[in-house]
């Protein structure tokens, strides 16, 4: 499984190159993650409600072809994209969201911080705040999109959307938690992580 630091890049692009690496992949290709921070972005995904973006704030939204509901982006946050090749790796959907979770308690875990999951509510939680959210998108029994992860950031722009189309949801962040990681170096435990949980399932 190859990992890709790209850095902090834009949006659009990002998600573009992620369906045109989908399209174009073949039985042989790697799988990939692919660790990005993004400049301020608010995503809606396929079955996102725009009556859960509460005020323009000035930052853009962008209607994307995840499942989920809306939810913020930005610097300080590490997003990590899931580019699997799920028959290939005989892991169902279902299946890939709890080794993602799990891979972000298990990170917490080694930070001193219990996280959970709520059930109905994918994503995993410090106490009622949510610290990280998942979306994925499946495609010829591939996966893209991924999770995020907040890290050190201004958590401010969620005020002005219902995350995840839940109303007056508490989010929080790892500085918050005592962690003293940068994005960058929470985002190379988390692939670890994640990759100990797949080879799991796989294996």
């Amino acid at each position: 499984m190859e990992i890709s630091r790209l850095g902090r890049v834009d949006y659009e692009p990002t998600w573009h190159a992620m369906q045109e690496f989908t399209a174009a992949r073949t039985p042989e290709s790697p799988d990939e993650l692919w660790v990005v921070e993004h400049p301020p972005v608010f995503t809606l995904g396929q079955a996102g409600k725009p009556e859960h973006l509460l005020r323009d704030v000035g930052i853009p939204v962008v209607k994307i072809d995840r499942g989920g509901q809306v939810t913020y982006h930005g610097p300080g946050q590490v997003v990590i994209y899931l580019l699997l090749d799920l028959q290939r790796l005989k892991i169902k959907v279902r299946e890939l969201v709890t080794a993602i979770e799990q891979a972000i308690i298990d990170f917490l875990a080694g930070q001193d911080v219990a996280a959970e999951r709520h059930a109905g509510a994918p994503g995993v939680y410090v106490g009622d705040a949510k610290i990280a959210a998942l979306g994925l998108r499946i495609k010829n029994g591939c996966s893209y999109h991924g999770l995020s992860l907040n890290v050190d950031m201004d958590l401010s722009p969620f005020a002005a959307i219902n995350p995840c189309g839940y109303a007056g949801l508490k989010v929080t962040q790892t500085r918050e938690l005592g962690i003293p990681l940068t994005p960058s170096e929470a985002g190379e435990l988390l692939c670890r992580h994640l990759r100990q949980q797949l080879e799991k399932k796989h294996g």
